[in-house]
């Protein structure tokens, strides 16, 4: 785990003053450069040591078995795991004659900074050679937002107390060898070397390799260019090799003087086009890249970032960790999918090989909420992938015996790749959570022309697929049996309360399109009997209550099932998946995630408030977090229950979950829901945003240690600005003319808001909630107040 305070707190910079080799893994992840369609990870420059090296590409995957102890129909054959495709990030340094390398000689200091406003991450290192030779090398490096398809380094090295000798190779690199990263040999063979040479271009200052995956069949090109600057006389050779390619660079410096290379890496890759295309798209990258030289795309990512950052930002007054911490999140949110462009978000952004690169629910439920109020064309972008792949959901649903569409619990191409069914199969409720998306991203923005084209058909075929799945009893109420929500520790279940809820939702989201698209609908084969019948299964969903216990039942006879001995499970033994049987979990009251506390808060309008309080104080004591995706949700929960200072908690955990790398696995890639979630966290939670019916609504209350909340969403093409201070909230517009007004609700009641006319009104008094909820033993957040 990183220390506390391993990254000092500053509002805009991720900064590492000391190298620690055994959080190396970790500092990569937090360091990852991406735009959603190339991410590297912060590995040094020289290549070793490093903890995991990774170079990705949004999509391009290899094929992999899929082990089964026992086969059964509809499991999925083979999974999908992201490949480590070629390294551009290799500038290798020789000192007269002796490799720069931290771990040999004397490193005298060695500073890392990830600056969230430049989208650059700069190294500073000073160092003598166990000869006894010093020198200074700086570099900066980025991920292009402005060309997506380019990765710049610039690398400087300069002597410090005589003259040196440098050799410095720049390489290429595919089939790197990599750290184990599965048990079984099978996988573990596909994995090995998955790029097979197609072609080697060598030139003078630089050069290209093309590959292409053995199973998948995508290819994929790799190509870069040296502009270099150097004092006196030096040497520009390049060499190539199937595998690798290597420019190198040769001169004698002075102290004093400085060489300086810009590195420009391009990268293309396609399913479909052929070798030359690929070729020829990476070196048109190149000669773009090349126009606008080293400075030109520095200045291009400044001007990107500080217009995301004018309309994104979140300010946060009290508490400066959060503050830095909420800044990060948002920062790695953008970068996985800025550029992603019609491909997927993963669990993991391209920061890491973590779930093999999977996207899941995450995406849907905890990314796109972030990215629908600040960048929205990257939540449409998502969805349109998410319909691409509409031919494979209902392939899917046809093999379950379904009508409609059965998107995949995790994948990448869009084909179903979860082993394990209990979770993967049954968690039907990835359905529902796309359709919410497209539910807030139309509502958010007014798109109707994205309904008519990708929206309206993910919604009729969801919808579908909640007909067919679930029944009607004999009382008329419309039950879903044997699915999985949620909260993995309670699995395959009848009437799972957010499940049901999201598809009601679904069902009536479905109906009301096909009435504003009718056309469209009778295309899709809609008619209004099928209409009629998605109403009338919404109208009777059943919601199981425990009226002894006065609580919902996070799924049908929940609340009867016996209670998990929190106080005689050690600390060791979390997370519980990795400590006790899954047949000892599903039959107990213990809760991995938020799932009914989720429902609380996506379908809100379903509760009352004192049903909310009563529910959150039940599950809130049986939730153990052992998913990233709770503490976020129990924030925006416990800020309207009006627990504000155990929402700060959850924030300050949600907030810190990679920072700090809290569950011990930031090493395979950061927490990208969890990241976007600490957005949610401070405007949903303490902002107490909600967009339910097309009408936002706001009730903000801080807890007491955050003296001021500033943030700023898109809601119609207007953008809001929203100023919280423990007494009053300003709400205003920052574009729209005059005749631009929004009406909203402030606490249940209607507040207009014009450009000319910020309008600034008190926030009642908290309600009494009593005693804050308690959590199991020994999994209570860390305290925020005390700090």
């Amino acid at each position: 785990m990183i220390r506390e305070r391993a990254y000092p707190v500053d509002p805009w910079h991720i900064r590492e003053t000391r190298l620690d080799l055994d959080l190396l893994a970790q500092s990569e992840s937090v360091f990852a450069l991406s735009n959603g369609h190339i991410g590297i990870r912060g590995n040094l420059d020289e290549g070793e040591p490093h903890g995991l090296p990774g170079t990705y590409l949004n999509s391009f995957y290899e094929l992999r078995p899929l082990p089964y102890a026992e086969a059964g129909y509809g499991f999925p054959e083979s999974g999908q795991t992201m490949v480590n495709v070629t390294n551009a990030k290799l500038m290798r340094l020789l000192v007269d004659d002796e490799p720069f390398d931290v771990r040999y000689g004397e490193l005298r200091s060695h500073e890392r900074v990830l600056d969230l406003r430049a989208g650059t991450l700069e190294r500073n290192v000073e160092w003598v050679s166990p000869s006894g030779q010093a020198i200074r090398v700086r570099t900066v490096r980025l991920v292009s937002f402005t060309q997506r398809s380019v990765v710049a380094i610039l690398y400087e090295v300069e002597p410090l107390d005589g003259d040196a000798r440098l050799i410095l190779q720049s390489e290429l690199v595919a089939n790197e060898q990599l750290p184990p990263m599965s048990k079984d040999p099978r996988v573990a063979a596909v994995l090995d070397h998955p790029l097979q040479a197609e072609e080697v271009l060598e030139q003078s200052t630089g050069g290209l390799l093309v590959h292409r995956t053995k199973a998948s069949d995508l290819r994929m090109a790799a190509a870069m260019e040296h502009l270099v600057e150097a004092p006196g006389k030096h040497a520009v050779t390049t060499e190539g090799h199937p595998d690798w390619l290597r420019t190198t660079v040769a001169c004698k410096l002075e102290p004093g003087q400085k060489l300086r290379v810009v590195k420009i890496a391009a990268y293309g890759w396609s399913s479909h086009r052929s070798l030359p295309a690929v070729r020829d798209q990476v070196g048109a990258a190149l000669a773009s890249a090349r126009l606008d030289g080293w400075e030109g795309l520095v200045e291009a990512q400044r001007e990107y970032l500080d217009a995301f950052w004018d309309h994104s930002d979140v300010r946060v007054e009290g508490d400066p960790e959060v503050q830095q911490a909420v800044r990060f999140g948002l920062f790695h949110t953008l970068q996985a999918g800025a550029r992603a462009e019609q491909r997927p978000i993963g669990s993991k952004g391209l920061s890491g090989p973590g779930y093999d690169g999977h996207t899941f629910w995450d995406a849907e439920t905890f990314v796109l909420p972030a990215l629908t109020y600040t960048q929205p064309h990257a939540a449409a972008d998502v969805l349109r992938w998410r319909h691409s792949t509409l031919d494979l959901a209902r392939e899917r649903a046809q093999t379950l015996g379904l009508q409609g569409a059965a998107f995949p619990w995790r994948t990448i191409r869009g084909q179903e790749c979860s082993a394990y069914w209990p979770a993967g199969t049954a968690g039907f409720h990835i359905g529902a959570d796309i359709a919410d998306a497209v539910r807030r991203y139309v509502q958010a923005t007014g798109d109707y022309d994205f309904e008519r084209e990708v929206g309206l058909e993910l919604l009729v075929e969801t919808a579908r697929l909640w007909r067919s799945l679930g029944h009607h009893d004999r009382h008329g109420r419309f039950h879903i049996d044997g699915v999985t929500g949620p909260d993995e520790y309670t699995a395959v279940v009848n009437d799972n309360i957010y499940t049901n809820l999201m598809a009601q939702q679904n069902l009536v989201t479905a109906a009301d399109a096909a009435k504003r698209h009718p056309d469209l609908a009778r295309k899709l084969g809609v008619d209004d009997e099928e209409t009629a019948s998605w109403r009338d299964a919404a109208a009777a969903v059943h919601i199981p209550y425990d009226r002894e216990l006065g609580v919902h039942q996070q799924s049908e006879g929940f609340t009867r099932l016996q209670e998990w001995d929190f106080e005689n499970t050690p600390p060791e033994a979390y997370p519980l998946l990795l400590n006790y049987p899954y047949f000892d979990l599903y039959r107990k009251q213990v809760v991995k995630q938020a799932d009914l506390v989720m429902a609380m808060y996506i379908r809100g309008d379903a509760f009352t408030p004192q049903e909310k309080a009563r529910n959150f104080a039940y599950y809130d004591a049986r939730t153990v977090r052992d998913s990233s995706l709770s503490a976020c949700i129990q924030a925006v929960m416990a800020a309207e229950t009006g627990h504000l200072e155990l929402a700060h908690d959850y924030l300050g955990e949600a907030a810190l979950m990679d920072l700090h790398d809290l569950h011990q696995n930031s090493r395979d890639g950061l927490h990208i829901a969890s990241l976007a979630g600490t957005w949610i966290s401070l405007v949903a939670g303490l902002g107490g945003m909600r967009d339910f019916n097309g009408q936002l609504s706001f009730a903000p209350r801080l807890p007491s240690r955050i003296n001021a909340l500033d943030f700023s969403l898109l809601w119609r093409g207007l953008r809001l600005r929203v100023n919280v201070t423990a007494d009053e909230v300003t709400y205003s517009l920052r574009n729209g003319g005059g005749s631009a007004r929004l009406v909203l609700l402030h606490h249940g009641k209607e507040v207009e808001v014009t450009q000319v006319k910020p309008v600034t009104v008190p926030i009642p008094p908290a309600p009494h909630t009593g005693p804050a909820p308690t959590q199991p033993s020994g999994r209570a957040p860390v305290r925020r107040a005390t700090s």
